[in-house]
């Protein structure tokens, strides 16, 4: 009884050694501190013939016979898998290892013992089996080492009955003991390649799952991304309400009404119950039954004083099932900005064309009127002459101001040509002396000749300039000195009309170029609109810079670009 205990108590030593490759595979694999294998797996397959040395050192440490007779070593079982599994090379190696580990533990020694123990004499088989074993199913691969493995552990145990001993002549507990033995042995080749074959399908799996989760991941980012390069305001909600996600555009909207909220507070709470308390009743109703439907929708809303745009779409789950909504908002503030200031730019087009008419007509009739005051001047007595002055003056005045009106209202665009600034300047100086000239006052002209062309017209250009020029000598004292300066400013050409005049207040700034505002006792208040209207068919700029008892300077801007102007230059000269 007491030798059939030990014999028990050593299988089992003998299956816990046969089996720690086995346990010491899958913990290395767990660990994942080896490169994942790929469809040959070299990686794994290195480490599963290491495994299976340490397993066949162990068990021919602790190897010995059943009952005196029986060789009891189950390191056959990790050399033959280790063989399989492995290419040509390693295998040959890990059975030269079985057989020196055989050799030195070997019970009883001897080569013929040895040949048995390892089964060197299945060895051409086994390497034949491995090219087939690796390209097989699971079943397959069980039955490949079953029927290499049960002819060598059946000549293991009939050895005795070679050598003459009588152990299985009579039926016997311990000739029960070593048929047992027998068929672990087989059954736990098969629960081995059953194991390892699992933990590869799982290792296979999880490295599928994590490509599948970082291809997931990276998509997600990927979509995110071209979400928020997107120009429209995105976000989408579950079921529930909740914010699942929303591109930076819808956040900074958010934070355009709501600065205090963040991402993570929009998406720790349902949309609804976060936006109720900044916004109206009307409005939020009408957001919730626009979400609530989880239909195509198309609504325009009015929040504070900016007006949106919401379309609506539901999210389709695999059984068509509506699984939430995403909600894209479009802002119209600045659109709804715009189209009220065109339809009054086309209402005042149409008053000032109307206007332009109705100056027109009074032109001709003025013009009768003129005509005949001067036939009665003519024949009236010679004291009424101041009083036919005075009316004459007032209907040249009248004319003055249609004139200005029609230049101001005109629309259509004007003739121009390639032409230096500062030559318009030199040719109106004249003009411009002899006007400073009857008020006692001087010119100073500072002028760049070497000034880019510019596409003017010159015509509009001389009556800005004349206005400007005028302008600034009735803002003087005689003894005043009023300077046309032109220069170039990085690619803008100025022209710069500086007086030493009284100056303007900063309120009278404001409205300078307001139609009919003026700082004068007789002035029309169109003179300056008038200039601002020239420079803006020119593309350009009118800028005032003025300090009381100082003076008053209107900087005139025209843009130009440079190689453009340069390849003309060339080409006049």
């Amino acid at each position: 009884m007491i030798a059939i205990l030990d014999a028990v108590k050593d299988i089992l030593l003998q299956i816990l050694s046969a089996s720690s490759f086995i346990f010491l595979f899958q913990w290395w694999l767990d660990q994942s501190h080896i490169i994942r294998r790929n469809r040959q797996f070299p990686d794994d397959q290195a480490l599963l013939i290491i495994c299976c040395a340490i397993s066949i050192t162990l068990c021919t440490i602790f190897s010995t016979t059943l009952f005196g007779v029986v060789y009891l070593n189950l390191a056959i079982l990790p050399a033959y898998i280790g063989i399989l599994y492995g290419n040509f090379r390693s295998g040959i190696s890990l059975a030269a290892f079985f057989m020196l580990c055989t050799a030195l533990f070997s019970v009883p020694p001897g080569i013929g013992n040895m040949v048995v123990n390892t089964g060197v004499l299945m060895y051409p088989l086994l390497l034949g089996f491995v090219r087939p074993f690796k390209k097989g199913k699971i079943i397959q691969k069980i039955g490949m080492l079953w029927a290499i493995l049960a002819p060598s552990m059946l000549f293991i145990v009939l050895m005795p009955k070679m050598n003459g001993k009588n152990i299985y002549e009579t039926l016997s507990a311990d000739t029960f003991l070593v048929t047992v033995y027998l068929f672990i042995t087989v059954m736990l080749g098969g629960l081995f390649i059953f194991c390892i074959e699992t933990a590869w399908d799982r290792l296979q799996i999880k490295e599928q799952m994590k490509g599948i989760s970082e291809k997931f991941k990276l998509e997600s980012e990927k979509l995110q991304q071209i979400t928020d390069a997107v120009q429209l305001n995105i976000m989408s909600m579950d079921d529930s309400g909740y914010v699942t996600e929303l591109n930076e555009f819808m956040l900074k909207l958010i934070h355009r009404h709501y600065p205090e909220l963040t991402r993570e507070t929009i998406m720790s709470q349902p949309a609804g119950q976060l936006f109720r308390k900044y916004i109206d009743e009307q409005t939020y109703s009408r957001l919730e039954n626009i979400v609530r439907s989880k239909q195509r929708t198309n609504a325009k809303i009015t929040c504070a004083t900016s007006t949106y745009q919401i379309y609506t779409e539901p999210l389709l789950r695999d059984s068509g099932i509506p699984g939430g909504v995403v909600m894209i908002v479009q802002d119209l503030t600045e659109e709804a900005k715009l189209r009220s200031e065109l339809d009054n730019v086309e209402r005042l087009t149409l008053v000032g064309q109307m206007a332009a008419g109705i100056t027109h007509e009074i032109r001709n009739p003025m013009a009768v009127v003129r005509g005949f005051l001067q036939l009665m001047r003519e024949k009236s007595p010679g004291e009424l002459d101041s009083y036919y002055q005075i009316v004459m003056d007032e209907l040249d005045r009248a004319n003055a101001i249609i004139n200005d009106f029609l230049s101001l209202a005109q629309t259509r665009v004007s003739d121009k040509e390639m032409v230096q600034l500062h030559l318009i300047v030199e040719e109106l100086s004249p003009l411009i002396w002899a006007d400073a000239n009857l008020r006692g006052q001087s010119i100073e002209l500072r002028l760049n000749p070497s000034l880019p062309l510019l596409m003017l017209n010159v015509r509009e250009i001389k009556q800005l300039v004349l206005n400007l020029a005028r302008n600034g000598m009735e803002a003087m004292d005689p003894k005043g000195v009023l300077t046309l300066e032109t220069r170039v400013n990085e690619d803008r050409v100025e022209l710069m009309i500086k007086d030493t005049g009284g100056g303007i207040s900063t309120s009278q700034i404001e409205n300078l170029f307001v139609p009919f505002f003026t700082t004068k006792n007789h002035g029309t208040g169109l003179g300056l609109s008038l200039c601002l209207s020239i420079a803006e068919r020119h593309n350009g700029k009118i800028a005032v810079e003025s300090q009381e008892g100082v003076g008053t300077v209107f900087t005139v801007s025209f843009p130009f670009e440079k190689e453009e102007s340069a390849a003309t230059t060339r080409l006049l000269k």
